[in-house]
C-alpha cells in the first residue's frame, strides 16, 4: 500500500510538471541572482570531483575528468606541508585513514602515512600509485590553460596566523604565472572575521561563506551577507532550510549545498530553492535534467 502510494504521489508530481512546468514546485530562484563569474553554473567538482569511483583525490587526472563532463567550478582542499618552507598542496586532511583511502601505503613508510608530509613525500605518494594530487601551483597552471574554469577554496587551517600565510601563499603564487587568474579565485570564509583576514591579503571579486564549521544562527548569517555583500551561501545538507535558503534568495545571493550525488537529493534542495551543488560526481548537465525525467528514472 505504501508502494502504490508513493508511486501515486510521483505520478501526481510528474503530471503537475509536465502540465505547469517545474516552477510550479521550485521557486524560480535562477532569475534571482545575477549570474556572474561562477555563478554561471550550479555544478561544483568537490575536491575536483570523483576519479574511478574515488573521491577526495585533489587530483589532476579527477579535475580533467570532472572538465570533461562539462564542469567549470573546482573546490579544493588545501593544506601546507611541513617543510621549512612549506607548500600548498591539495589534501582534505593529514592522517593515516585518509592515507590508506587515498592507497598510498606502498608509496611511503607505515610511520609517514599518519604525518604531515614534507612536499617530497607528497610528490612521491601517487594515489593509487596513477593519481597525483594537485599543489597550488599546479593549480595556478590550470587556471592559466583553461581560462573558462574556476577554483574555490577549502583551506583546512582557520587560525588567522594561516589564513594570512595560505592566502598570501595564493596571491604570491598566481602572481608569478599570471595576476588575472586570481578574478577565478574564489575563497570560501568559515566564519565572519574570516572575510577581513582574507580581504586584507587580497580583494578577491567573490567570496563564498560556508556554513559547515560556522556557529551562527541562521538570522546571523543572513545579517553578515547582506551587510557584507558575500557572493553566496554554501551549506551542508543538514543545515538547509527553506527558511534560510529563502531568505538568502530575497537577498540575491544563490545557497549551494554539498555533498549531493543524487538527482533526487538534487529535486529536494531545488524544492527549498537552493541553486547549486557541490557534488562528487554529478556535472552541470545533470543539474539541468527536467525534474519530470527525474521522477520517472529516465535520466
Amino acid at each position: 500500500m505504501k508502494r502504490l502510494l508513493s508511486l501515486l504521489g510521483v505520478a501526481a508530481a510528474v503530471f503537475l510538471i509536465m502540465l505547469f512546468g517545474s516552477s510550479f514546485i521550485f521557486h524560480d530562484q535562477e532569475s534571482a541572482f545575477d549570474k556572474k563569474g561562477f555563478l554561471q553554473y550550479q555544478a561544483v567538482s568537490h575536491a575536483m570531483g570523483a576519479i574511478n569511483g574515488l573521491t577526495y583525490t585533489n587530483s589532476y587526472e579527477a579535475f580533467i575528468s570532472s572538465y570533461a563532463k562539462g564542469n567549470r567550478v573546482f573546490e579544493m582542499d588545501m593544506l601546507f606541508t611541513s617543510d621549512e618552507d612549506p607548500q600548498l598542496i591539495g589534501r582534505h586532511e593529514w592522517g593515516a585513514s585518509l592515507s590508506k583511502m587515498m592507497g598510498q601505503q606502498g608509496e611511503l613508510p607505515e610511520d609517514r602515512l599518519d604525518a604531515r608530509f614534507t612536499y617530497e613525500e607528497f610528490r612521491q605518494a601517487k594515489i593509487q600509485g596513477k593519481y597525483d594530487a594537485l599543489s597550488w601551483a599546479d593549480a595556478v597552471q590550470l587556471l592559466h590553460e583553461y581560462p573558462d574554469i574556476y577554483i574555490i577554496t577549502d583551506t583546512k587551517e582557520i587560525e588567522p596566523e594561516r589564513i594570512n600565510q595560505m592566502f598570501s601563499t595564493i596571491v604570491k603564487e598566481a602572481d608569478e604565472v599570471d595576476p588575472s587568474v586570481l578574478s577565478r579565485v574564489v575563497p570560501q570564509i568559515y566564519n565572519q572575521p574570516m572575510l577581513a583576514e582574507v580581504k586584507a591579503v587580497y580583494d578577491f571579486p567573490q567570496i563564498i561563506y560556508t556554513l559547515y564549521v560556522s556557529k551562527d544562527t541562521d538570522a546571523q548569517v543572513v545579517k553578515f551577507v547582506r551587510e557584507n555583500h558575500i557572493t553566496a551561501v554554501t551549506m551542508s545538507d543538514y543545515r538547509a532550510n527553506r527558511w534560510l535558503i529563502s531568505a538568502l534568495t530575497n537577498l540575491g545571493v544563490p545557497s549551494y549545498v554539498h555533498t549531493i550525488d543524487t538527482m533526487e537529493d538534487v529535486l529536494k534542495y531545488k524544492a527549498m530553492g537552493a541553486y547549486g551543488f557541490y557534488s562528487d560526481d554529478l556535472s552541470e548537465s545533470d543539474l539541468q535534467t527536467p525534474a519530470w525525467k527525474v521522477l520517472l528514472g529516465l535520466r
